[in-house]
């Protein structure tokens, strides 16, 4: 990796333009960032969830917006274990595919002959501007009936839709991870073949690789929290940062100084804890789905768990510690402010909103 392409003034820029500049482009297909759990057969790294968490950790905190687009996009294009083997001979390999998607059910797809007609609008594609293909979710429909399953539910199924069958709308508006061009996108009237459609479900799976059989709920979380805990780890360093820098020109006491220096240490040793206790629950989980084929419940409840505490320390730590900043966290130029708003913009996600309730 060639550290050199993301400090804070390439950061500056990918904010201004509103997206991942091109050298982070360049550097993440090189690096095979967008395929982390493509399998190395079709072109891909082939990674563990274990590993995959770590590298995007590792990114996130070089940069929420690079980690947060590098964490959905090769997340989307984790949906390559579920599509159909043409599709996928269609697509596969190639070094530049960047897949993108929103989960709202935003469309309707109408059975017709030899395919479906698809029309509907998805919100936050993040990585919309970078993407070769979108991912969407639509409902089922028939003859003018909406088709539901045996428990009374819509049959909702996802699709691949090709960049230039959607229009891209510019509706990222949003203090923070404003370079992750998390813009929506809409069709209309788009016809397109059976095989586009899949279902997200590990009966559903294509391929045997044991990423493709763990549910689609815990794997959503944890990379997403794994992106939290790499932004929340650069925000703690700047924080320090500018708390050092403000001392050697206010002087603060002995005694303000040693109250400062212990919340850091709280902040970090809490934060540490729990991003062990994350990661421990997920390489239970992740052992078990490779020794017997699945996950058990019990370790699924867990990761879920794990990661909506993480989140909690996350939170929580960065809050206490926020006040030690002073007023460079309010400077809108700032590496800090723009980490902080990072932060505050991606710890929003419906998805970590509560703690997990078993």
């Amino acid at each position: 990796m060639n550290y050199s392409l993301f400090d804070s003034d390439y950061s500056s820029q990918s904010e201004k333009k509103g997206s991942l500049i091109p050298e982070w482009i360049e550097e993440i297909n090189s690096e095979g960032w967008f395929q982390l759990f493509v399998p190395k057969s079709l072109g891909g790294l082939g990674l563990d969830l274990p590993e995959a968490l770590r590298i995007e950790q590792k990114i996130a905190n070089l940069d929420g917006s690079l980690g947060w687009t590098v964490t959905l996009c090769s997340g989307a294009l984790w949906f390559v274990g579920f599509l159909e083997e043409s599709l996928r001979e269609e697509i596969f390999p190639n070094r530049n595919l960047c897949f993108a998607g929103s989960g709202f059910v935003g469309g309707k797809a109408e059975i017709v002959e030899n395919g479906y007609m698809i029309s509907g609008s998805w919100t936050y594609a993040s990585g919309a501007l970078h993407a070769s293909h979108f991912t969407a979710n639509c409902e089922i429909w028939k003859d003018g009936i909406q088709l539901k399953g045996e428990q009374g539910n819509p049959i909702i199924k996802a699709f691949i839709l090709n960049k230039e069958e959607v229009e891209i709308l510019g509706g990222w508006n949003y203090m923070g991870m404003i370079a992750t061009g998390s813009h929506a996108f809409k069709t209309e009237s788009l016809h397109v073949p059976f095989n586009r459609s899949f279902e997200i479900i590990p009966e559903k799976a294509t391929l045997t690789d044991p990423i493709f059989q763990f549910p689609f709920q815990q794997f959503a979380e944890a990379t997403l929290v794994a992106n939290i805990l790499g932004i929340s780890q650069h925000l703690q360093t700047l924080i320090q940062k500018a708390f050092w820098k403000r001392n050697s020109l206010r002087n603060y006491s002995e005694v303000e100084v040693d109250f400062a220096e212990k919340q850091f240490a709280i902040s970090s040793n809490s934060l540490e804890a729990a991003a062990k206790d994350f990661y421990y629950s997920v390489e239970i989980a992740w052992a078990i789905l490779v020794e017997n084929g699945s996950v058990k419940k019990t370790e699924l409840k867990d990761v879920s768990k794990r990661s909506r505490e993480l989140v909690r320390v996350c939170r929580e730590t960065n809050f206490v510690i926020y006040p030690f900043s002073g007023l460079e966290v309010a400077k809108m130029e700032t590496e800090l402010n723009r980490v902080w708003r990072d932060f505050a913009t991606v710890s929003q996600h419906a998805l970590i909103t509560f703690p997990y309730f078993d």
